[in-house]
């Protein structure tokens, strides 16, 4: 067989393999919106239900104010950039959710700080003492804007944007977090990273927002590199605000779907400055390290967290295996597969899809299981609760199809390899 002809044949098999990825994140989305399209809507009051059992069964109607901002970003996201998604039923409900947030998310207006927990109709049950119900709340905001055209959205996004970024960076009493004398001056990656994912939202296409923010995109990027230690041979989750290792399990602490997710943020931050040293950095340390470090060696998938000394976590579901990290790590090489053409990340992809979608998929009643035991059998049956919402699974499916259909275009135009005709021997 002919070079030319091997090479050919080789294009065909990766196009036909990324074209039946495709297919199935294409089906699976169709299917994880159907879910809670049909189960999560609260008719009466507006929002979501978020608690719901393997059939979506709703088993409890608090409503967790960061997966409520998830999910009204999620269905503007999907009906802005996907056809078959722009439905009005999806932007109606959206909307609703969105409203909800703006009467009922704020636990003391003008106050900007929000609740983590509200009753079914919106009254605070709880706070807590970060920063993650207000930068979802931004996102929903942002994206509201973004398919509606209402301003108020808009003004929502950049005010409660403003504010997360003096609870950070300037002053962090607002949060209600006591100054406590023994507590050590730690920084999680979770601040920065969700930082760096709110530039990237408000400064899509918008030229004076993304100027406003890039100097805020720089300093989220360095501190999360930050977390890379030990001679960079380990991505640690918490570090001192100077950058270096903590003491005891808080600083030995690793969570390898944090340290993907953050490698795709900072992907996508590398491409927007045009910094090739810095994605081949961030691959080497945030996919591949984290990847071989955490993927379990005996039953597959990914360790929810891990010790940097390999002793033992003293986090109970520490070798469970959750259904984000493996959403993060499908987005993670696809994207860096897509941006660098190594093909070693995108037989990763392959590796993770596989897993993911045979381990956490539900074929019976739709969405994903989010919770299994180390040897992948099911450990909790619930599809949704505080924790998973309509965000992680949906997202990941549609970045995915977005990515491996821009990867078949790109095939599609390659010109096929000519075959030089054989030599004439001489007479």
């Amino acid at each position: 067989m002919s070079g030319g002809l091997r090479v050919q044949q080789d294009m065909e098999k990766e196009w036909e393999t990324l074209r039946a990825w495709k297919e199935r994140m294409e089906q699976e989305l169709d299917r994880v919106v159907a879910f809670w399209m049909e189960h999560s809507h609260d008719q009466e009051h507006g929002g979501f239900f978020t608690c719901l059992g393997r059939d979506g069964q709703v088993y409890d109607n608090l409503k967790y104010v960061w997966l409520q901002g998830r999910q009204v970003w999620m269905y503007c996201r999907l009906y802005r950039k996907f056809q078959r998604f722009r439905r009005s039923e999806l932007l109606d409900s959206a909307k609703a959710g969105g409203e909800f947030l703006l009467r009922y998310a704020r636990v003391a207006p003008p106050d900007k700080k929000c609740a983590f927990v509200l009753t079914q109709s919106g009254l605070p049950v709880k706070v807590q003492r970060t920063i993650f119900s207000e930068c979802f709340y931004t996102m929903a905001m942002n994206e509201l804007w973004r398919v509606t055209g209402e301003e108020r959205y808009q003004n929502e996004a950049v005010e409660m944007m403003d504010q997360i970024i003096h609870w950070v960076r300037e002053d962090s009493s607002g949060l209600g977090r006591p100054q406590l004398p023994g507590t050590p001056a730690a920084e999680s990656m979770a601040v920065p990273m969700m930082l760096l994912n709110l530039v990237e939202q408000l400064g899509e296409a918008d030229e004076e927002l993304a100027g406003k923010y890039a100097e805020l995109g720089d300093w989220c990027a360095q501190r999360i590199l930050q977390h890379v230690q030990r001679d960079g041979q380990a991505v640690l989750e918490n570090v001192s605000e100077d950058g270096k290792e903590l003491s005891g399990c808080l600083g030995r602490h690793q969570n390898p779907g944090h340290a993907l997710e953050a490698g795709w943020f900072l992907l996508r931050h590398a491409l927007r400055k045009g910094n090739p040293e810095l994605r081949a950095h961030v691959i080497e340390k945030f996919l591949l390290l984290s990847f071989h470090s955490g993927w379990d060696p005996e039953h597959g998938g990914l360790f929810y967290f891990q010790d940097a000394d390999n002793l033992c976590p003293t986090q109970l579901e520490w070798d469970m295996k959750l259904w984000w990290p493996h959403s993060e790590a499908m987005i993670a090489f696809l994207m860096g597969y897509s941006d660098s053409g190594d093909p070693a990340l995108l037989h990763l992809f392959y590796q993770v899809a596989e897993y993911t979608f045979r381990q956490f998929r539900d074929p019976e009643y739709g969405e994903w299981f989010g919770y299994l035991n180390r040897e992948g059998k099911v450990a909790l049956t619930i599809k949704g609760g505080p924790f998973k919402g309509c965000f992680h699974v949906p997202r990941c499916l549609a970045m995915c199809e977005e990515m491996l259909g821009a990867l078949l275009s790109r095939l599609a135009s390659v010109p096929a390899p000519t075959c030089s005709p054989p030599a004439v021997p001489a007479p």
